[in-house]
């Protein structure tokens, strides 16, 4: 059974690896680009999944799918293809900020005790701190705004390229055929056939399949729209940098991600730290979004405020993506296009395509091989 998947970002990557172990399947993956660009490559890698409110339903099954699985794919990965997997287990301290002793600040811990109930009763652990425990174990933070933090020492970190160039490899080892630099013109409609699709047609010829996957993000819709079927993804804009301090926050042994705010401060070795995102969208109906140079200035001065050493740090380098939110409907769009009954959407990931990338090549797997 032929499958063709289009788009090469870590979703793109993740479902290849995952049908490759498929003994049945011949796949082939088609991109524009190189693989890991796009919202992949500005992608900061961080997998809040137990940490996230998310308690049931789909959105958990996925988180936890995913959670549980990257334990075991970084090794899978990096034991096959020698690639180093930068994967920091250290866990997310997530910074609560408010006015101590407020109604707010009681209700938001009073939320956080209840989650941690929760996730207590499904195996997993959250810890919360008060501030002293946090000017204790990481006397780095020194914001004065700060009603304590909450550790979760089971969700982890990632780098985004070195994961999808790894998923690569892997099922470049288990056959799958990649073709990149090549541009896909469109997926012929059925004619006689009903609601199945034959071919995509690209500048390298047409490629027949039993299933097309389209997991392009952003590029999604257009494809979609060949088939008269528009999906309507959107695109945000996320810029972030990379700081060199020289040396390492607090305890060089314990270094997890820092959050607070809807900022990130990601430690990556060495004394360097990642720091983003800005969260930016799109103006008067257009696509088009220019980086907001103040946007990310004041991403990086939340930094500073949470970790005060972080002022002395220089810029090493900035850059920026667009990631792919759904209009109108929430994120992911795991599905198939409505109707037909052999083109399946892996798109529209917006914020948390790298954490669902296991959770969505695992449901592509299942909707394949169910039939």
């Amino acid at each position: 059974m032929n499958v063709v998947i289009i788009g090469c970002g870590a979703v793109g990557a993740a479902i290849a690896y995952e049908l490759s172990l498929v003994k049945q399947l011949k796949i082939t993956v088609i991109d524009k680009q190189p693989p890991a660009q796009a919202s992949t490559g500005a992608a900061l890698g961080v997998l809040m999944g137990i940490i996230s409110h998310k308690v049931k339903g789909k959105a958990w099954r996925m988180r936890q799918t995913s959670i549980q699985r990257y334990e075991s794919l970084i090794p899978e990965l990096e034991k096959l293809t020698n690639h180093k997997i930068s994967f920091n287990r250290q866990g997310i301290l997530m910074l609560l900020t408010g006015n101590t002793n407020s109604p707010v600040a009681d209700e938001e811990i009073s939320q956080w005790q209840k989650l941690t109930a929760i996730r207590h009763t499904q195996g997993y652990q959250l810890e919360i701190w008060d501030t002293a425990k946090l000017q204790n174990l990481y006397p780095q933070v020194e914001d004065k705004n700060l009603i304590g933090a909450i550790y979760s020492p089971q969700d982890r970190q990632l780098d985004p390229t070195a994961l999808t160039l790894a998923l690569v490899a892997a099922a470049q080892n288990n056959g799958v055929t990649f073709k990149f630099g090549v541009n896909v013109l469109g997926i012929t409609p059925p004619s006689q056939q009903g609601d199945i699709c034959q071919q995509v047609e690209t500048t390298e010829g047409n490629f027949t399949a039993d299933w097309f996957v389209v997991a392009a993000g952003l590029g999604s819709s257009p494809l979609s729209a060949q088939l008269n079927q528009m999906v309507d993804i959107r695109p945000v804009l996320g810029q972030a940098l990379q700081l060199r301090l020289g040396h390492s926050l607090g305890n060089p042994d314990f270094q997890p991600v820092i959050t607070g705010n809807d900022v990130h401060i990601v430690p990556v070795g060495d004394g360097d730290y990642w720091v983003g995102a800005t969260v930016e969208f799109p103006t008067n109906g257009s696509h088009e979004i220019s980086p907001n140079t103040e946007l990310l200035e004041s991403v990086k001065q939340q930094a500073i405020a949470f970790c005060p050493d972080l002022a002395k740090a220089t810029i090493v380098r900035t850059w920026s993506g667009l990631r792919p939110r759904p209009e109108g409907r929430p994120a992911p769009i795991i599905e198939k296009l409505s109707g037909f009954s052999n083109v399946l959407l892996a798109t529209g990931h917006y914020r948390n395509g790298i954490l669902l990338a296991p959770a969505t090549a695992e449901a592509i797997r299942e909707m394949i091989i169910a039939n």
